[in-house]
C-alpha cells in the first residue's frame, strides 16, 4: 500500500526520457531500451572505439556499447549516472552489456576490470565514481575479477567533458600511476569507462597499466561520443 502510494505522490520516471515508468519498468522504460542506439562494437573487431587507439597504445580489444548523441537517450541516462546520483544505471548498462560481451570472452580471455579512477578529492565531491557499478556488473557476468586498488589517479583536475583532445591531453600524461604486486603481472585487464571521447584519459591509464610486467589491456566504455 505504501508503495503505491508513493507511486502516486512521487512517480517514478525514466532517466532516458523522463516518461513516467510503468510495473516491471526499472529505471530506464522499455521504449528507450528498444530505441536508444546501439554501436555493436562486439561484433567487429575493428571498430570505430578500436580505431581511436590505433597507433597509440597497444589494445587487445576496444568496444562501447552505445552510441552517445547530443540530447540522445545515453547522453541523458549517463547525465543521470554521473552528475544524478542514480548509480543504479552504471549496473543496468553493464549488465546488459555484458549479455553481447559474452559472447566474445572465450576469444579474449579477460582477468580483471578496473574502472577509470577519480581524484580523491573529485570522488568524495561527486560521492562515488560513475563508472563503479558499470565495472561491477560487467565483472560480476564475465565472471571476472574487479579491482579499483590498482589504478590511481595522482592530480586533480576540473571536468574534461569541454576540452579537446589537446586540452586533454595536456598534463593527463602523467595523472595516473599503478599499484601492484607479483600477483598481477600477466594479466589482462579491462579498463571501463562512461563516455569515449577523445581517448586521452584512457590512453594515459593503459600506459600506467603498462608498467606492469607482461600486462595486456582492453577498453571498455559504456558510450562512445559521434
Amino acid at each position: 500500500m505504501w508503495k503505491h502510494l508513493l507511486n502516486l505522490f512521487f512517480p517514478k520516471v525514466c532517466s532516458g526520457c523522463h516518461a513516467f515508468l510503468i510495473a516491471n519498468e526499472t529505471v530506464i522504460c522499455t521504449k528507450c531500451r528498444h530505441e536508444v542506439s546501439l554501436t555493436q562494437h562486439h561484433l567487429h573487431s575493428k571498430n570505430e572505439a578500436f580505431q581511436k587507439f590505433y597507433g597509440k597504445i597497444d589494445v587487445i580489444h576496444a568496444s562501447a556499447f552505445l552510441s552517445f548523441h547530443k540530447n540522445g537517450i545515453a547522453q541523458e541516462l549517463i547525465h543521470h549516472l554521473k552528475y544524478k546520483k542514480q548509480e543504479e544505471i552504471g549496473s543496468i548498462l553493464g549488465n546488459w552489456y555484458a549479455e553481447d560481451l559474452k559472447e566474445i570472452k572465450p576469444e579474449i580471455p579477460f582477468d580483471i576490470v578496473i574502472p577509470v579512477p577519480l581524484h580523491p578529492k573529485k570522488q568524495r565531491e561527486r560521492g562515488y565514481n560513475q563508472t563503479t557499478t558499470f565495472g561491477k556488473a560487467v565483472a560480476a557476468n564475465l565472471s571476472l575479477q574487479f579491482n579499483e586498488q590498482i589504478l590511481l589517479r595522482k592530480t586533480y583536475s576540473k571536468t574534461q567533458s569541454k576540452k579537446n583532445r589537446l586540452g586533454r591531453a595536456e598534463g593527463i600524461e602523467k595523472a595516473f600511476d599503478v599499484v601492484f604486486t607479483d600477483q598481477d603481472h600477466n594479466k589482462h585487464f579491462v579498463l571501463v569507462d562512461d563516455v569515449l571521447t577523445t581517448g586521452a584519459t584512457l590512453e594515459a591509464c593503459s600506459r600506467a597499466l603498462l608498467k606492469i610486467p607482461g600486462a595486456k589491456i582492453s577498453i571498455i566504455c559504456m558510450a562512445m561520443a559521434n
